[in-house]
């Protein structure tokens, strides 16, 4: 594996950290600025979205640079985005300041994902993914804790300063860790270029998929807190070890995934699929039994965003390794976040605190009838073709 790959991962933590780094100082940031708690949980959304929809313009606009030239322009922008986040003087200013990192964020990851399998042999390119993922679940077990921390100790000012600190020795080290390449075949092309493989109705599958399962996964995992304090009994202190927890779980799935994905892409999403399911279904029935709650959450940790790597490899093998293929699919990806998170919040409106639980296990469901077409076609595929027995 390349050394650079795991400074690649470094980088991608330090993106992540700016990104949860708003939702564990709502309070802070509200008093600060001047907001409301509603207003503060929009610069999250509005991250989202820019990631979605800016992020795809921006990977066309650095790829006709070299790589080592577009991350350092990304990491400039994104520098550029927390600095303002840092003396943001008012609400306004702090949503441009979001918009601004979230659109650096989506292209970065875009163009790391591409760099790393570039830089792989074939036989490792899932494991390289699986490297660069743990940049994201890292950032999960500890982005959002330390974030947390830093905000509450310092001001949640120091936070947004934190993560500038971190992009400035992310940025030195991938400018000596990455070697220099030049640029891919079409990834100047321009815009319509580009996007001419998305005609493509397997990668539109292999997209479709991939929200799927994000959705599934994070219609729970948005609500976790209130589902294990509400339903299961765990007292609100113990809530951040049981998140931590979880986070590990994604971490060791991470690396399982990583290992396989190059050779049964297909196989694990779908085996990862019915197990998220499965562990959903057991997770809003017995979600009042403290002991089996944290089992199903855990499981949903290992088989939930984990699946990565899998997504990746299929998604580059339905149309290109390019990063605007990537940074689409990440966009793909935040869909399924914005719609597991909002569609949870409804359905616990309307049902109840079990109910996110439910969907998460529909849209799993929905993820494997995504996900026949691919089998069918890799089952087509492995038939030996009859011999023709002469007239």
């Amino acid at each position: 594996m390349p050394r650079s790959v795991y400074v690649l991962a470094f980088g991608i933590f330090a993106m992540v950290t700016s990104e949860f780094a708003v939702a564990g100082l709502m309070p802070q940031m509200a008093r600060g600025l001047g907001a409301t708690i509603p207003q503060i949980g929009y610069l999250i959304t509005a991250f989202a979205v820019a990631m979605a929809v800016g992020g795809p313009f921006m990977t066309v606009a650095v790829t006709r640079l070299r790589p080592r030239a577009a991350l350092m322009t990304l990491f400039a922008v994104f520098l550029a985005g927390n600095l303002l986040a840092a003396v943001a003087p008012s609400y306004p200013v702090m949503m441009a300041a979001r918009i601004i990192t979230g659109v650096a964020s989506q292209a970065f990851f875009g163009v790391t994902v591409s760099l790393a399998v570039r830089m792989a042999r074939p036989e490792v390119r899932g494991r390289a993914i699986a490297v660069v993922m743990n940049g994201l679940m890292v950032g999960t077990l500890l982005g959002l804790p330390l974030s947390t921390m830093i905000g509450e100790r310092f001001g949640w000012r120091a936070a947004f300063w934190a993560v500038g600190v971190l992009t400035l020795v992310a940025a030195p080290a991938t400018l000596a860790g990455v070697p220099r390449l030049e640029r891919a075949e079409g990834d100047g092309d321009g815009l319509r270029g580009q996007t001419a493989v998305f005609r493509s109705r397997r990668l539109l599958l292999a997209l479709i998929t991939s929200t799927l399962i994000i959705g599934a996964t994070f219609s729970a995992f948005s609500y976790l807190n209130p589902i294990l304090t509400g339903l299961a009994g765990f007292s609100t202190g113990s809530v951040p070890y049981l998140l931590v927890a979880y986070g590990a779980a994604t971490v060791a799935g991470n690396h399982v995934v990583g290992r396989l994905a190059d050779r049964h892409t297909i196989a694990v999403q779908v085996y990862g699929l019915a197990l998220n399911a499965a562990f959903l279904t057991g997770f809003a029935l017995l979600a009042h039994v403290s002991a089996a709650a944290l089992v199903f959450m855990l499981g949903v940790g290992l088989v939930g965003v984990t699946m990565n790597p899998a997504m990746v490899t299929r998604v580059q093998r339905a149309g290109n390794a390019g990063p605007l293929v990537n940074t689409i699919h990440s966009s793909f990806i935040t869909l399924g976040v914005v719609i597991g998170s909002s569609a949870g919040g409804l359905a616990i409106d309307a049902y109840g605190l079990r109910a996110p639980l439910w969907l998460g296990a529909a849209l799993a469901v929905l993820g494997l009838l995504a996900l026949l077409p691919e089998r069918r076609r890799a089952r087509g595929l492995a038939e030996p073709v009859p011999a023709r027995t002469p007239a």
